[in-house]
């Protein structure tokens, strides 16, 4: 329309001066029409909105009809669901009651059947307790003596013996109380065996041999014979010699003989007077004699530390390039090295059983 209606106006605005001119006082007739023309677009648009609107109000209308129904069945729908949680809630809570009361009454029965059963259990150990008690008391008193004898003469066959006795003793008697003490016995049976011990007469005749040896010992500061017997003489080494050479050799010797040279680390070794040096074996020998009774007595750890003593006074005071100080040295190292296997093994694994044993742990 309102393309259509567009082109007449400006021929309106054409004329419009030529009429106004002929009659001034009439209006022209195009610029009555003008309002007329343009309200009627406007309120049509105007029917069209309120069309629209009302088009929008309906769906928007239709639309909360439907969410509100939604909303009733979902409110319905949670309403049974709360009920049946609810049903489901008390009913859980009735079984918890009634799992309670029977596991109070299961409870009630267990602790008199534990009752009952420690009653027996105190009754069957009376009857057996006195058996159990004599065998375990004489095992242990049978063992601490095996022991005893085993520390005072060096030798472990008394104490295998008497835990091999103890163990058939154990093995005829089935008790669950002495299966600990049938397991210590074969661990210490079992330990014994395997455990190296020393000689003890091959080490007091080592002994006996280095005390006798002591007196033959060259100190470092002897001279004279003393040397002249550590070293061979040319005589038998050598070939034939005429009557002139072995003069001469002996002349030589003579002369090396009046002089020594050599190295001496320990200072006072070589201001030892005759008097000291006899002091000083004698000294070594009571400190092998010392090792002799520590051995005697078994200690082991005394003997030792005698033993490392003259081996520090023969590296001192003797001639350490010697043959005798050094074959003497190493019978000495030999000797304290093989007195760390004298310690006898110990049964306290047996011992500490049959002590739970007689507690009835």
């Amino acid at each position: 329309m309102n393309a259509t209606e567009s082109p007449p106006a400006p021929e309106a605005c054409v004329v419009a001066p030529q009429a106004a001119e002929a009659t001034p006082s009439t209006p022209p007739s195009g610029e009555a029409q003008t309002p007329a023309r343009v309200s009627r677009p406007l309120v049509l648009a105007l029917g069209v909105l309120g069309l629209l609107g009302l088009l929008l109000s309906a769906l928007l209308w239709d639309r909360l009809s439907t969410l509100q129904d939604q909303l009733s069945r979902q409110t319905a729908e949670a309403g049974a669901t709360a009920a049946e949680a609810r049903t489901l809630v008390r009913q859980t809570q009735e079984r918890e009651r009634e799992l309670a009361a029977r596991q109070a009454v299961l409870e009630a029965r267990l602790s008199e059947v534990a009752l009952q059963r420690t009653q027996l259990e105190e009754l069957m150990q009376s009857l057996t307790r006195s058996r159990d008690e004599n065998l375990v008391v004489d095992i242990e008193s049978a063992l601490r003596l095996a022991q005893q004898q085993a520390q005072l003469t060096g030798n472990v066959e008394p104490l295998l013996a008497a835990l091999r006795t103890a163990e058939q003793r154990v093995q005829r008697v089935p008790q669950v109380r002495l299966a600990p003490v049938q397991r210590a016995l074969a661990r210490d049976v079992a330990r014994i065996k395997s455990t190296p011990v020393a000689d003890t007469p091959t080490l007091l005749a080592r002994l006996d041999e280095l005390v006798r040896q002591v007196d033959e010992l060259p100190l470092v500061n002897a001279v004279g014979p003393s040397a002249a017997r550590e070293t061979p003489t040319p005589d038998a080494a050598g070939p034939a010699l005429s009557w002139w050479q072995r003069s001469l050799q002996r002349m030589q010797d003579e002369l090396r003989a009046l002089v020594r040279v050599s190295r001496i680390d320990q200072p006072e070794a070589v201001l030892l007077s005759p008097d000291q040096s006899f002091f000083v074996r004698e000294n070594l020998k009571l400190l092998l004699l010392n090792a002799r009774l520590g051995l005697l007595a078994r200690q082991p750890e005394a003997a030792r530390a005698d033993l490392q003593k003259a081996l520090a006074a023969l590296d001192r005071y003797f001639d350490p390039n010697a043959r005798r100080t050094r074959s003497a040295a190493d019978l000495l190292t030999q000797t304290r090295d093989q007195m760390r296997a004298l310690e006898l093994p110990r049964i306290d694994d047996t011992l500490a059983a049959l002590a739970a044993a007689a507690a009835g742990r």
